[in-house]
């Protein structure tokens, strides 16, 4: 009978969470509504979800980390999904529950590099990755593997730990790695069933076990007083300390193991509940060994008989506490105020002490957040403060001023399964000695009356850091399409959308500048749509509010035959920066999407921050494009073309700032020749660019004139002198003489060209030269002569080409000197991209590169 009561319990509780399942994902935000998955699909995922659970528990079991958290890819593989995760709640985790591939985070790094990322601490963390710094300001050492199986990767594997002086435990990395290896290859073969371990939108949560001398024991049994028999399952056999084969089914056994002075009480209250019906609930103490004890509930209900029978069986239950009991009692008896919070910050357990320092009614606090139901603890620092504490798993602790003027100290002390806190008096600090301020009226009633107010909407510290989070990634953005990117890498997976537009506002029109996601030729028909038009993306511009669908039919509704595709909610943005219109961003989700009103409110500050930064960024490309004109214009527009050699150049403008630089090349056809030229004047602005027009002219005049190399450098250096621009330069020149067949260089602090032979043995050509221009204007520069081969190439090149953080310039130009050796010469133009390959792809350049090729026939 009792196996039977178990299993049906077991049934229930089942049936109940499958149904608090289905109610959690009808609920807004990242759970909203899904149709039931096809039961094929659920067995994967099923299937995916325990593989999950054993890998971030053999990581918690093996690494001791006190966090173990597991991303997948998203379907469209543009995001990194938080699918199960153990010892952290998930509302701390805040935006990092979806991050996309390519943000500059520790997670997505480890999946695009295939390499482990491991940080020791705070400091470390802050110098390679900051972003993450700004969206989880807390202490923790961590390391992310990447999940791969093969060539490919599903996701990565993360386990915290609390930062240590000697980083992080020994052997936690190659755990970590063997795990993520294990968990790919399993993947990997659910994928070759057919199916699914894409991410999703739900996050498994993994309980960890707590503590086998806290946990709370429930015994059944069914009491049959005709025979005097007792059917006690195995839990109600442990409680009285005996093995499921030791009680022998007698109620005379279960008597002996009562304490003498509750027996005749509980018996009693047997008989009376057998005799009218009515339930029996009582505490009784059992024996625990010699001369000890301990107190279990008892609770029963007699059977219910035909008319005229007496009943017979009482059918019960009996818990046993341990020590949970006295304990709750002995906090009650405290003054100081000791709370329970679950790991989401909900209030558990409120002792008379909490209710009395605090002002409100415990049983209008449980179940509620301290900064939901307190109005004076509703900053965002107080929660910050818990999800510090769970997030670090260290104490944190503040001081609040609970109206009018009483402060208190609260101290939290975390652990996997929650939060205990500590409320005392305390004194107002220094710089509160005046009298805190009081809320309004309204707030004040309530407390006066002890019991907790309702504050205003407020926005979370999720929210915050969200904002954070884009408003840092976005400073770095620099040209329109940077600001784009960037917002397309941070909205859509933070939201779970996937389809993002942004159009600009040009001549009263709007016209697209990026887009993500929508089918091709989708948006043709809405380019350059007037600003007049009867459109949602156009109204949120002109009314500057945003406008929000959650489904289909909403949307049709409010816009009969708008064209659709196959999204099923969408949020409109407005972008406006300085009171005028910017533009507008769209967002499409392809299932239901009830916006919350934080996410209305988040989405809505994003469009005044990326409002501010496409606003920037349009300036910057409008002068970025007037900076390079001017430079272009200082450029040779053609090279001349000389019997008997091919000339090849390239310029390259730095990434890293819109300003100018002073890099030069030329080629100058002569009386005595062709001259081929290279400067770079230092610095990047208007004044680099100007003084290098100054040069380039001298130069260009001095050599048509007949000067030697070394006479050329000696005048432009005292032009440079005269100028007195405040700026410096250097200069290689080379007069080729082809009826002599030699070369004369005369360097002025240049780097030393190149010299590629027919065979491909590059050579690196140090002649003697002399300072900087502008340093002395005596300065002096010697004449060197080379007889270039027949089928050679000379390189010339400025340091931007060789020059990086870190390297001797002597290894760049060693690096570049292979590159040429080794590189197909049978093409002046191929040859010359190839050697720029290198600086093509990088994305943060510092400085301007220029390149002059001549290639001599053989």
């Amino acid at each position: 009978m009792t196996a039977q009561a178990t299993a049906d319990g077991a049934a229930t509780a089942q049936a109940t969470a499958d149904g608090a399942a289905t109610a959690q994902a009808t609920v807004g935000g990242a759970e909203r509504a899904r149709p039931p998955a096809p039961a094929q699909e659920r067995d994967g995922r099923d299937e995916r979800d325990d593989l999950l659970a054993a890998a971030v528990r053999k990581v918690l079991r093996d690494t001791d980390a006190y966090c173990g958290m597991v991303y997948l890819r998203s379907r469209d593989r543009r995001s990194l999904v938080l699918s199960t995760v153990a010892g952290v709640p998930v509302s701390a985790l805040g935006s990092f529950r979806r991050i996309s591939v390519r943000s500059p985070l520790p997670a997505p790094m480890a999946y695009r590099t295939g390499r482990s990322v491991c940080l020791s601490g705070t400091e470390e963390t802050l110098r390679r990755f900051p972003q993450l710094l700004v969206g989880l300001p807390y202490s923790f050492a961590s390391v992310c593997a990447p999940i791969v199986a093969g060539k490919e990767t599903f996701g990565v594997l993360c386990g915290l730990w609390t930062p240590s002086a000697v980083g992080l435990p020994p052997g936690a990395r190659r755990h970590l790695r063997s795990a993520a290896n294990r968990l790919g290859a399993l993947l990997a073969e659910l994928t070759a069933q057919g199916d699914r371990v894409e991410g999703g939108g739900d996050t498994a949560v993994i309980e960890l076990p707590t503590s086998a001398a806290t946990a709370i024991r429930l015994g059944l049994f069914d009491w049959n007083l005709t025979t005097g028999t007792v059917a006690a399952d195995d839990e109600l056999c442990a409680i009285f300390d005996w093995a499921a084969d030791q009680f022998d089914g007698r109620a005379e056994t279960l008597a002996a193991r009562i304490h003498p002075e509750d027996l005749p009480g509980f018996c009693s209250a047997a008989r009376s509940a057998l005799a009218d019906g009515r339930g029996l609930a009582t505490r009784l103490r059992v024996a625990a060994g010699p001369n000890r004890s301990r107190t279990i509930e008892v609770r029963a209900r007699a059977s219910e008989t035909a008319a005229g029978q007496d009943r017979d069986h009482l059918f019960g239950t009996v818990l046993d506490t341990g020590t949970g009991v006295a304990a709750a009692e002995a906090v009650e008896r405290l003054r100081q105020g000791i709370l329970s919070l679950d790991p989401d910050g909900r209030i558990t357990y409120a002792n008379l002490g909490a209710e009395l320092l605090l002002g409100a009614h415990r049983e209008e606090m449980l179940g509620r957040q301290l900064w939901d139901c307190l109005s004076w603890l509703s900053d965002p620092a107080y929660e910050d403060s818990h999800r510090a504490a769970m997030i670090s798993r260290q104490s944190t602790a503040y001081l609040a001023c609970r109206p009018p003027d009483r402060w208190l100290a609260f101290a939290f002390y975390p652990d996997a399964h929650g939060v205990t806190g500590t409320v005392v008096p305390a004194k107002a600090p220094p710089e509160h000695d005046a009298p805190a301020p009081q809320p309004p009226e309204a707030e004040q009633t309530p407390a006066a009356a002890f019991g907790p107010s309702t504050p205003a909407r407020r926005t979370g510290v999720g929210a915050i850091y969200r904002l954070l989070e884009l408003a840092s990634t976005l400073t770095q953005a620099v040209t329109v399409h940077e600001v784009c990117t960037a917002v397309a890498e941070q909205i859509l997976p933070a939201f779970g959308g996937q389809e993002l537009a942004i159009y600009v506002v040009g001549g009263n029109r709007l016209n697209l500048a990026h887009q993500v996601g929508y089918p091709e030729a989708f948006l043709d028909r809405f380019e350059g749509t007037p600003m007049g038009a009867r459109l949602p993306g156009v109204e949120t511009l002109s009314t500057g509010a945003p406008i929000f669908f959650a489904s289909v039919d909403e949307l049709s509704g409010a816009y009969p035959g708008i064209p659709l595709d196959e999204m099923c909610a969408w949020a409109f943005l407005p972008l406006i920066a300085s009171g005028h219109p910017v533009g507008s961003c769209i967002l499409g989700f392809d299932e239901p999407h009830p916006f919350t009103s934080e996410e209305r409110g988040v989405l809505t500050a994003l469009g005044g921050l990326i409002a501010q930064a496409l606003e920037r960024a349009r300036l910057y490309d409008t002068e970025f494009a007037l900076a390079r004109g001017l430079q272009n214009a200082l450029l040779p527009h053609r090279l001349p073309e000389v019997p008997g050699v091919a000339i090849a150049a390239r310029y390259l403008p730095g990434t890293q700032s819109m300003e100018i630089g002073g890099d030069w090349y030329d080629a100058i056809v002569t009386a005595q020749g062709l001259c081929l030229v290279i400067g770079d004047v230092e610095g990047h602005s208007v004044a680099a660019a100007a003084t290098m027009g100054q040069l380039r002219s001298a130069v260009r005049a001095f050599a048509t004139s007949g000067c030697e190399p070394n006479e050329v450098l000696v005048r432009t250096n005292r032009l440079l002198a005269e100028l007195d621009p405040g700026l410096l330069a250097s200069c290689c020149l080379i007069q080729l003489d082809r009826t002599a067949g030699r070369a004369r260089i005369a360097r002025a602090g240049h780097l030393p060209p190149l010299l590629r032979h027919a065979d491909g043995h590059t050579d690196v050509l140090e002649f003697a030269g002399g300072a900087l221009l502008g340093v002395d204007p005596q300065a002096e520069y010697p004449i060197s002569e080379l007889v270039p081969p027949p089928g050679s190439v000379l390189a010339l090149y400025t340091d931007g080409l060789v020059e990086e953080p870190g390297i001797p310039i002597d290894e760049g130009i060693d690096r570049l000197r292979v590159s040429l050796a080794h590189a197909d010469e049978s093409s002046l133009e191929e040859l010359a991209d190839r050697l720029l390959t290198d600086a093509r792809r990088s994305t943060h350049r510092a400085d301007d590169v220029a390149l002059l090729l001549t290639a001599f026939d053989a």
